[in-house]
């Protein structure tokens, strides 16, 4: 199995756990990338969402912002899915791939490192672009083949974040979504 069909196997797994009284109020779901310890080699996302309940609870300062920045919306209690521990398919399988594709890199994390050596550095970069993509692709995937309509009985945009990348969120979500999906998104974020 490859690290992407992990993630869209478990991801949709993870989605059909939802409670169907969460999932009826469900109108955005979000991939969040993370790293543990700031480290590139260990990337993981978790599989959130928003509410209409925690929308309405949000939105007394302004609507449109309570609604699409992330900032409002839940921030705990998802499942995480890469190079974590409660993973350890998914790990494996992304290490493996970094190793295929030449991106892996043994040694202590270090920030200086990554600063001061060039290799490990364009490693780094590469890695974090690697599964930058990745999870963009999954939630093209989680759409076009219609896993989101089934579960949710309806399509629903993706929002694709990386908290270390700001910004990144409009050209990923962009990427990650059918354009009809994401214009009230992108109406708040270019506004």
């Amino acid at each position: 199995m490859t690290f992407a069909a992990h993630l869209r196997r478990a991801s949709s797994g993870i989605l059909e756990r939802l409670p169907g009284r969460v999932r009826s109020e469900v109108y955005v779901l979000a991939l969040n990338i993370w790293r543990t310890d700031a480290d590139d080699r260990r990337p993981y996302v978790d599989i959130g969402h928003n509410t209409e309940s925690r929308y309405r609870a949000a939105a007394d300062a302004d609507p449109d912002e309570a609604r699409w920045n992330y900032a409002h919306w839940i921030l705990e209690g998802f499942d995480r899915l890469g190079h974590v521990p409660e993973d350890p398919v998914g790990g494996a399988l992304w290490e493996a791939e970094a190793g295929r594709l030449g991106l892996w890199y043994d040694g202590p994390f270090d920030l200086a490192r990554r600063l001061d050596d060039a290799g490990v550095a364009a490693k780094a970069d590469r890695l974090r672009a690697h599964f930058q993509q990745t999870v963009i692709a999954l939630a093209r995937d989680l759409n076009a083949s219609g896993t989101v309509a089934r579960i949710f009985g309806r399509p629903l945009p993706i929002v694709v974040f990386d908290m270390d990348s700001p910004g990144w969120e409009e050209e990923a979500t962009t990427a990650a979504n059918p354009p009809e999906l994401i214009t009230e998104f992108l109406t708040y974020y270019n506004g």
